[in-house]
């Protein structure tokens, strides 16, 4: 497995400006300009920078090229990488300046100030509360109970990230069975190449749940930035805490709606707001006047806690509560009554004073899964069990979900069925897999209020649909906007077959230095079987639907011949049983993470051979190799599993086989560069 170490420059002071992924996207765009001109001078930078969303909003190249000549350099002078960024952070500091102190938008959300280290400044409280939570969660860990209880004042909770162990087991506490933990490597002392395999398994997985990774790199993590790391068990930790504030989970749920209007909209909220609704209805029945809004500034005073408490625990709440005028008392008296229901640990009195939203969420989440008040009227309950979806549709929906997320777009999407009604998520996702096919000038930014406008946005996303050459026979906006779910999951689904089949064309063009040719399902059934049977295996795939490989073996060979040492072999069963198939099928899944692949599908995808499925983890391993063969530059070796020019795949058979755009490796913007690059575009552009 090759770059394990990340992008490394010299200059810790220049190094710690960066994340892994500023560094990789700038180290791509340096790389592809030496190759075509041969070396960089300080000339090519304004076409470059000029580009760069960081900039392009209020300067043009004249306006770069203005600001490197008042900086003293010369156009002439060749640079390399470190000099290239350093030009990069002084041209941001001027660029800063020239815009009156105007916060530039840049591509990214970590970068650093352009003249002095920036230190992040870290929440010692939040800190102290994920130490404890961990302390709490894992202590019973047969790895890591000889390294707890960790001590929140010292920097332990940093140094044992560093191995990748702890975020791995902290992600299947947040959703159990996520990693198989047969794949964490676990011995005393990991060598470079195994730790970066856990950091690997650990973000992919962490997309998996729906976290939100793509500022974080692996060398983030071997390098344990406190920011990025607090930011990351923060998501884990809140996706643990508000997994049952849904209808599936808690059918109860339905009884803060009044009809089936309602339900809709309660199945399309995110947890935070069902967490607030819930709070609120229950401050309604209390008589608390106020609407909480938030976990900051309107509970800040204590006194919605008090009235909650009294709501859902009268025998442990006290008058003197609601009385006193002293917010930090109030504060006190509430953590002493929460902690009679066992819900206290995440904060403090101090906490709760000065607003802190993290912590403020977890404890009302806390609250919730202890005494969530909720009646058990079973007609309701049936209502609401009735308006979930079967587990094919349910599956599908997560998958799409998840991918979506993972893309980076400014929405996140909690329920693929009612988010993207409005068009507007669906033209981010275009405008991030097609860059430039999105009329920003036509579109309405949500909330929408007419109806109409809903629709033009939807229009235009099913005729740039179209534009792609999807599909989309007697399909119109205006299923989108009403909810067909059959159309949605379509549509997405030849969304994603599109960034997928273009990013492994584009990777096997800059692999064999030709153009155009284009990728099928058939192409990726044979390189598979080839790779297979190169390594020295026997089996074989007749298609994707091959149900005699629902026990997995196939797809660990095809795992092992493309890196030998990832899979673990002496854990591998022979798939006879279910029970074998399905601890096959889970150490698939966190082998293909591990190695590099983000992969959404579920372990029952691949034991009842779900053949979309099987197909989006084939293409994921071989766009993978593909990418390590580029790394390698030993595209000759490789390029013969790949057929050289394929047919163009047809997109007008219902029974088309399809791609998922699985992002393998690299973050999402690196993989957006490579499906850009062919046709000079950049992903950071407007």
């Amino acid at each position: 497995m090759s770059g394990f170490v990340g992008v490394l420059v010299s200059d810790p002071w220049l190094q710690s400006q960066f994340t892994q992924v500023e560094l990789r996207s700038l180290k791509s765009k340096f790389v592809s300009t030496r190759t075509q001109s041969g070396s960089v001078t300080v000339g090519d930078l304004p076409p470059i920078f000029a580009k760069l969303r960081a900039f392009t909003e209020m300067f043009n190249e004249d306006g770069i090229k203005a600001m490197l000549g008042e900086a003293g350099f010369n156009m002439e002078e060749e640079l390399d990488f470190e000099s290239f960024l350093k030009a990069y952070i002084n041209l941001q500091s001027r660029a800063t300046k020239k815009s009156g102190g105007k916060k530039l938008k840049s591509s990214v959300s970590f970068l650093k100030a352009a003249t002095t280290t920036f230190h992040h400044n870290i929440n010692e409280s939040e800190k102290a509360s994920y130490v404890s939570h961990i302390n709490s969660y894992l202590a019973e860990d047969r790895f890591l109970k000889k390294y707890l209880p960790l001590d929140a004042a010292t920097n332990d909770l940093f140094d044992l990230v560093k191995d990748g162990v702890l975020l791995c087991k902290l992600i299947n506490v947040a959703v159990p069975g996520t990693i198989d933990e047969r794949a964490i490597n676990t011995k005393g002392t990991l060598n470079p190449w195994e730790r970066n395999e856990n950091h690997t398994l650990c973000l992919n997985s962490a997309k998996a749940i729906g976290c939100t990774v793509v500022n974080i790199g692996t060398q983030d993590l071997v390098e344990a930035r406190p920011h990025l790391v607090l930011g990351l068990i923060s998501q884990i930790i809140k996706i643990q805490l508000l997994a049952d504030l849904n209808l599936k989970k808690t059918p109860q749920l339905v009884e803060l709606v009044d009809d089936s209007k309602d339900v809709e909209e309660l199945l399309g909220l995110g947890p935070e707001k069902v967490l607030l609704k819930w709070m609120n209805f229950h401050l309604k029945k209390a008589g608390y006047s106020k609407q909480v809004t938030n976990f900051s500034s309107d509970v800040k005073d204590g006194e919605a806690y008090a009235y909650l408490l009294k709501a859902l625990a009268p025998e442990h709440s006290s008058p003197a509560s609601l009385d006193t005028k002293d917010p930090t008392e109030r504060a006190n008296m509430v953590l002493v009554q929460a902690e009679k229901l066992d819900c206290k640990g995440y904060l403090t009195s101090k906490d709760i004073v000065e607003g802190s939203p993290n912590l403020n969420l977890a404890f009302v989440a806390q609250i919730f899964q202890h005494r969530n008040g909720l009646s058990a009227d079973t007609s309701k309950m049936s209502f609401a069990e009735m308006m979930t979806d079967d587990a094919q549709t349910s599956r599908e929906e997560r998958c799409f979900r998840l991918w979506i997320n993972s893309l980076g777009t400014a929405t996140y999407v909690n329920n693929v069925f009612e988010d993207i009604r409005n068009g507007w998520v669906l033209l981010e996702v275009l405008d991030k897999v097609s860059p430039g096919s999105v009329n920003w000038k036509l579109a309405s930014k949500p909330p929408i209020k007419m109806p109409f406008r809903k629709v033009e946005n939807c229009n235009q996303v099913i005729q740039i649909g179209k534009d792609l050459c999807f599909s989309l026979v007697n399909v119109a906006g205006n299923d989108i906007v009403q909810g067909n779910k059959k159309l949605i999951l379509a549509y997405l689904w030849q969304l994603m077959r599109f960034t997928m089949l273009q990013l492994l064309k584009n990777l096997r063009s800059h692999s064999s230095h030709s153009q155009g040719k284009e990728i099928t399902d058939a192409d990726i059934l044979k390189w598979a079987n080839n790779k297979v049977k190169k390594a020295g295996r026997t089996s074989q795939m007749e298609s994707f639907k091959d149900k005699n490989h629902s026990n997995g073996i196939f797809f660990l060979e095809l795992l092992s011949a493309v890196e030998p040492r990832v899979v673990n072999w002496s854990v591998v069963t022979k798939g006879e049983t279910d029970e074998d198939k399905k601890l096959n099928a889970t150490y698939i899944i966190s082998v293909a993470r591990k190695l590099g692949c983000s992969i959404f599908l579920l372990p029952e995808d691949i034991i009842e051979v779900n053949q979309k499925m099987i197909l989006t983890l084939t293409a994921s391993i071989m766009y993978w190799s593909l990418q390590q063969q580029g790394d390698s530059e030993s595209s000759a070796a490789e390029d013969s599993d790949v057929p050289d020019a394929s047919p163009p795949p047809s997109v007008n058979g219902e029974k088309e086989e399809v791609l998922v755009g699985e992002i393998s490796n690299l973050t999402v913007e690196d993989a957006v560069s490579d499906a850009t690059h062919v046709e000079g575009k950049d992903p950071y552009m407007k």
